[in-house]
């Protein structure tokens, strides 16, 4: 099936989460796409009730587009563990989850115990997986997939980035994502891998 290329104008970014809107927004710069967030719409998130990060995506895509009747593109990502079967995948923003909002050191803190109880033999190895979705008012869906391999270090390192970056340092790395400068992030993430995909297909 060929792709359906995406026009320049107004493009709805299916997410609440400040620091992947930002990502998102400077990955989108040059095309002459204006993005605008769904909060500043007052779209509410959906409940994902995916099992796939590619679910995932495309039901927050799919809700965006239908709320908003623009072009919506939406990115579920999340970190796999190795020696935690690939835990907390799809549940990784609910690792971080408390009565008063997401508190990412306690999610860090969390993967970090979870490998310990696995013992000295346990290894680090570890990779982020984004899937971006692009759903159309009519329905139409498409989405990309992309990974960034790398290993977990702890104590957490770094102050730029979210979510796990800071005890992630991506393969050929000795930094962690949280102490890259977000251009050099934004050269070998698994959303600018996911983006490339997407550029290739649609832009």
């Amino acid at each position: 099936m060929p792709h359906r290329r995406l026009e320049p104008g107004k493009l709805v970014i299916a997410s609440h989460n400040e620091g992947k809107v930002r990502e998102i927004r400077a990955l989108l710069a040059p095309y002459g796409i204006e993005p605008v967030s769904a909060a500043s719409l007052d779209i509410p998130e959906p409940v994902e009730t995916g099992t796939s990060f590619a679910a995932n995506a495309e039901l927050k895509a799919r809700f965006s587009a239908d709320l908003s009747g623009m072009v919506a593109l939406a990115d579920d990502s999340g970190l796999c563990v190795d020696a935690l079967n690939g835990d907390p995948g799809v549940y990784t923003a609910d690792w971080a989850e408390t009565p008063n909002g997401r508190d990412w050191d306690l999610a860090m803190r969390k993967v970090e115990e979870a490998l310990a109880a696995k013992g000295p033999e346990a290894g680090r190895d570890a990779h982020f997986v984004c899937v971006l979705s692009l759903c159309w008012p009519d329905g139409h869906v498409e989405s990309f997939e992309g990974r960034a391999e790398g290993t977990l270090t702890w104590p957490p390192r770094g102050k730029v980035g979210f979510g796990y970056d800071p005890v992630f340092v991506p393969l050929g790395e000795t930094r962690t994502f949280a102490e890259l400068e977000p251009e050099q992030k934004h050269a070998i993430s698994h959303r600018a891998d996911a983006f490339r995909k997407l550029v290739a297909a649609v832009l």
